[in-house]
């Protein structure tokens, strides 16, 4: 009965066309450009989906997601299909608590590079490490991580509706990634604000003007992506004369961390880079299960 067996559910017809819709700003190839909605996006093409995954894609090429809601704990979207009546879609996931959370911008806030970064819109991939070696992993690790609910009639789960959000999230998080901290119970005022307060006086200079350069901004993946990382956090900088800055010429902009940044990366780094194989031996499927192999190896 699923439309990925040529079932009932193929046989509605095209979706009907929306105007306005929001529509995936990749036209073509994979979805998502940041290395943080690549790696939110191989929980879903880890499920192996077919032809679900291939139509979602194109719904959200096409603009059928009507609207793309982020809150703690849950993602809802509208979603026109054949039918009259759009579906309704909600992807749930459980929020982290306020303790994590504390532990967390603690860490953040005592390594200013780190939280420089992520306040000029710029995750560093350490961010990733800080939550999993909190036991808390930043990404769903499967699809049991996820509540998912679609109102269509395909029972199968996730359906062609649930993919197209999927995709359409993978892109709002690569315009703005404090989205994706959102979804997990801290929203940027309140990430920015427990920054503040933590570095108090002698950091909250270098983390409000940082911050400034990250505006709230609606969830919309038809627009463009603002500049990100250094781009964002050096935009509208007037340069000053050599003579008045030669003095401080080799001073960092920010104070550098107590332990450098480090370049250790997990055992599915080649994964990461190489992209899913070929259905013919196994599809993105197998991306999952190597990297699930790797990891094992690796303790």
């Amino acid at each position: 009965m699923t439309d990925s067996a040529g079932g009932r559910f193929a046989d509605y017809g095209r979706p009907r066309r929306v105007d306005g819709g929001l529509k995936a700003r990749s036209t073509r190839g994979a979805i998502g450009r940041s290395w943080w909605s690549r790696r939110f996006l191989e929980v879903l093409e880890s499920f192996a989906l077919g032809t679900r995954l291939t139509r979602g894609r194109s719904y959200a090429r096409a603009g059928q997601v009507v609207r793309l809601d982020v809150a703690p704990g849950e993602v809802t979207a509208v979603v026109q299909g054949s039918r009259a009546e759009p579906y309704q879609v909600r992807v749930a996931l459980p929020v982290f608590p306020p303790a994590l959370w504390s532990r967390i911008e603690e860490q953040l806030a005592g390594q200013a590079f780190f939280s420089a970064r992520l306040l000029a819109g710029d995750l560093p991939g350490e961010l990733e490490e800080l939550f999993a070696e909190a036991g808390a992993p930043l990404f769903p690790t499967g699809v049991a991580d996820l509540r998912q609910r679609c109102s269509c009639p395909d029972f199968a789960v996730p359906c062609k509706h649930l993919a197209a959000t999927f995709y359409l999230l993978a892109e709002a998080f690569d315009a703005d990634p404090f989205e994706l901290l959102h979804w997990r119970g801290r929203s940027r005022a309140e990430l920015l604000d427990r920054l503040r307060a933590l570095r108090g006086s002698g950091g909250s200079s270098t983390v409000d003007e940082v911050a400034a350069a990250t505006v709230d901004r609606p969830v919309d993946a038809g627009a463009e992506a603002a500049p990100a990382g250094a781009a964002r956090a050096l935009a509208g900088l007037t340069p000053a004369p050599l003579a008045e800055t030669v003095d401080r010429f080799w001073v960092p902009p920010v104070p550098l961390p107590d332990r450098p940044p480090t370049l250790a990366t997990g055992p599915d780094l080649l994964l990461r880079q190489l992209g899913a194989p070929a259905p013919a031996i196994g599809g993105p499927g197998l991306v999952e299960r190597l990297r699930r192999a790797y990891r094992q190896l690796g303790r």
